[in-house]
């Protein structure tokens, strides 16, 4: 029996060569029915004294198929992307479009007036304006030093 040496980053490189396999079989040309990706929105979020402005992304909607629900301190997004029924002469469609439905919570840094919230969704983007709670925007915090 002869004795081999043990090389661990051949290991490591086999491993890498395997997880490289496992990612090209699964890329977007090949995704087809198989496997559906989870669509989430992208979202921008800023603050002000007096509001809070968040703009999702989410292109290729209308407006009434979205959902939009606000709490005090979460928007929840939600809607669903249906796609339009094609067929080929060859019986293959393909595309890279997403479809299916989506949700998107996000959690506010500051509570908010959830009676007052102007909405507007224009090229793809949504955009809320959220009012602070009145109690947030007095909030004075006392600090004690050491």
């Amino acid at each position: 029996m002869a004795l081999v040496r043990w090389q661990p980053f051949r290991e490591i490189d086999t491993l890498q060569r395997q997880m490289n396999r496992l990612f090209d079989d699964l890329s977007v040309s090949n995704l087809g029915q198989d496997l559906k990706l989870n669509f989430t929105p992208a979202a921008e979020i800023s603050e002000t004294e007096d509001a809070i402005h968040l703009k999702l992304e989410i292109p290729g909607m209308e407006a009434k198929d979205l959902d939009v629900k606000v709490t005090k301190d979460a928007v929840s997004v939600s809607g669903e992307r249906k796609q339009e029924s094609k067929k080929e002469e060859n019986g293959v469609t393909r595309t890279e479009f997403r479809y299916g439905k989506f949700q998107r919570i996000i959690p506010l840094p500051t509570r908010v007036q959830n009676t007052n919230v102007r909405a507007e969704y224009n090229d793809g983007i949504l955009t809320l304006d959220l009012s602070k709670a009145e109690e947030e925007k007095n909030k004075v915090v006392k600090v004690n030093i050491g």
